[in-house]
């Protein structure tokens, strides 16, 4: 049997729809390939972005902002000393890109000016974390990508 080049070239439209349908089809299909969306409440989450703008603006007025400091216990968190260690509330967020399971939240609540994410929390690897803080009369946000 011979192939002319009409027969060709439907074999080699044939092969490569065949080709990029079995890489569709794989990536849909495997676990490893599913990536989460940043929040599950996308539209929610751009009506406030204005507010949260508005907060890192006042963070980075301070004179001493949070640090982040690494430990073997995990990550100590340290708020500045100008400010009435009783006073400070809010929320720390912590966010996997890899993987929402692994995503957690820890309302602040402080003795001195620092607080502790134990090290049995977190996983290796690259880890944003957002704080949500205010003082009684001003907020302020805080973010970082840190590799633990």
């Amino acid at each position: 049997m011979k192939i002319n080049w009409g027969t060709g070239i439907v074999i080699a439209f044939v092969a490569f729809i065949s080709f990029i349908m079995y890489f569709v089809v794989n990536m849909n299909v495997q676990e490893k390939y599913d990536h989460d969306l940043v929040t599950d409440n996308y539209y929610e989450a751009e009506l406030k972005y204005q507010s949260d703008i508005n907060k890192e603006r006042n963070a980075k007025k301070l004179p001493e902002n949070v640090r982040l400091t690494q430990t073997k216990s995990g990550i100590e968190i340290q708020f500045p000393k100008t400010f009435d260690s009783s006073k400070i509330k809010g929320k720390v967020f912590l966010y996997r890109p890899s993987n929402k399971q692994f995503d957690f939240e820890i309302p602040i609540s402080l003795s001195h000016h620092t607080l502790l994410i134990p090290d049995n929390r977190l996983l290796g690897g690259r880890w944003n974390i957002t704080i949500d803080w205010n003082d009684g009369t001003t907020e302020y946000l805080f973010k970082k990508e840190i590799r633990y």
